[in-house]
C-alpha cells in the first residue's frame, strides 16, 4: 500500500472511531463488520472534553469487564469488512486522488 493510501485509510479509520465514540453505529456498518476491522463498538469508547478544550477518545472499562471475550474474526471476515467499509464511503469526488499502485500479493 503507498503512503497516501495508507494515510487515507487511516484518516477513515479515525472518523469512524470518532463517530463510535460518540456513542453513535457508523452509517453502513455491523457489529461483525466493526469487530473484522478490530474497532470498538459504540459504548466500549468515550469522547471526554477536557477543561481547556482537548478532546480524549477513551476506553470504558466497566463495559469490558462484564462481557466475555469474543472470537477473532477470520482473514476472510476482514476481508470482506474492509471492501465493505470502501464501498461505504460513497461516491468519489473528481479531484479525489486515486492511487495506481498495484497490490501486494
Amino acid at each position: 500500500m503507498c503512503m497516501a493510501c495508507e494515510e487515507a485509510d487511516l484518516y477513515y479509520r479515525w472518523q469512524m472511531l470518532e463517530t463510535i465514540a460518540k456513542g453513535e453505529m457508523p452509517p453502513g456498518m455491523t457489529e461483525d463488520d466493526l469487530r473484522a476491522m478490530e474497532m470498538p463498538l459504540p459504548g466500549e469508547i468515550e469522547l471526554i472534553e477536557k477543561p481547556h478544550g482537548t478532546q480524549v477518545i477513551r476506553k470504558v472499562v466497566a463495559a469490558e469487564a462484564t462481557t466475555a471475550p469474543k472470537a477473532k474474526p477470520s482473514a476472510k471476515a476482514k476481508s470482506a469488512a474492509k471492501a465493505k467499509a470502501k464501498k461505504a464511503t460513497g461516491k468519489v469526488p473528481a479531484n479525489a486522488f486515486v492511487c495506481d499502485t498495484p497490490e501486494e500479493a
